[in-house]
């Protein structure tokens, strides 16, 4: 087993991912026959519950074998972690019940970029990201990593068009999609592309539903298959926001 040494962005065939622990079953069954284990989360406290399971509020991986994650993080999840050879760096912010106290580790990583609201980044993360010559980049939007689906090291698809102008400034290839109201994030209005997606493999792109349903799905078809990518759909139902598929170890 190797880890995923550039976030979001494993080189192989992946064999373990940390998912939203409300995941359907039909999702889990999915991953099962992909070969892929799961580490589910559970919810930290004090957030509001849309998200409160979303592991882009409460870790994020900085690479390698290293994982920065929030205070309050569940036991159960760093234990996992822990015993599957994750180094866990513990961050100082504690998410809050609300927007943008809940998104100081929500930033999303794009090869050598971490676009996030920076006025809110974690301090610890932000000097974990310095320390790897991450090139920190400000958007406005503060869910920057359940915004943006990373494609590769220079490419994404966002529906966010700041964030899209910004990426672009700094040569990342982008996709910019619709805003999709069909992407479900229960008790709220709807849910984002980042956080409802992912890569399993070097040229496999999971979403957490059916594509077909989506507003932008001959665009992102048409964008991926372009690049070579397959489009792995977790079930035949809605897409559902999972607060990022985030892929860990590959074979």
């Amino acid at each position: 087993m190797n880890y995923v040494e550039i976030p979001n962005l494993p080189e192989g065939p992946v064999l373990l991912v940390v998912v939203d622990g409300r995941i359907s079953g039909k999702i889990e069954q999915k991953f099962r026959e992909l070969g892929v284990k799961l580490i589910k989360t559970h919810a930290y406290p004090g957030v509001y519950e849309a998200i409160s399971y979303h592991p882009d509020i409460m870790i994020h991986h900085i690479g390698g074998d290293a994982i920065v994650y929030a205070p309050g993080t569940h036991p159960e999840l760093l234990n996992l972690l822990s015993d599957s050879g994750f180094r866990l760096i513990q961050g100082s912010c504690v998410p809050g019940p609300s927007y943008p106290e809940n998104i100081p580790y929500n930033a999303a990583r794009v090869g050598n970029f971490a676009f996030h609201n920076l006025k809110y980044m974690d301090p610890v993360l932000k000097r974990e990201l310095d320390r790897q010559g991450v090139e920190l980049v400000h958007v406005n939007q503060g869910y920057a990593k359940c915004s943006i689906s990373v494609i590769s090291s220079n490419c994404i698809i966002t529906a966010d068009r700041g964030i899209a102008r910004t990426a672009e400034a700094k040569g990342v290839e982008v996709l910019v999609i619709e805003q999709e109201e069909a992407i479900v994030l229960p008790g709220v209005s709807s849910g984002f592309i980042g956080g409802s997606t992912g890569l399993i493999d070097k040229n496999r792109w999971l979403i957490t539903g059916s594509l077909e349903r989506l507003k932008s799905a001959d665009k992102i078809f048409s964008f991926l298959s372009q690049k070579g990518f397959e489009i792995v759909q977790a079930s035949d139902e809605q897409v559902i926001d999972v607060g990022s598929v985030i892929p860990l170890l590959t074979k």
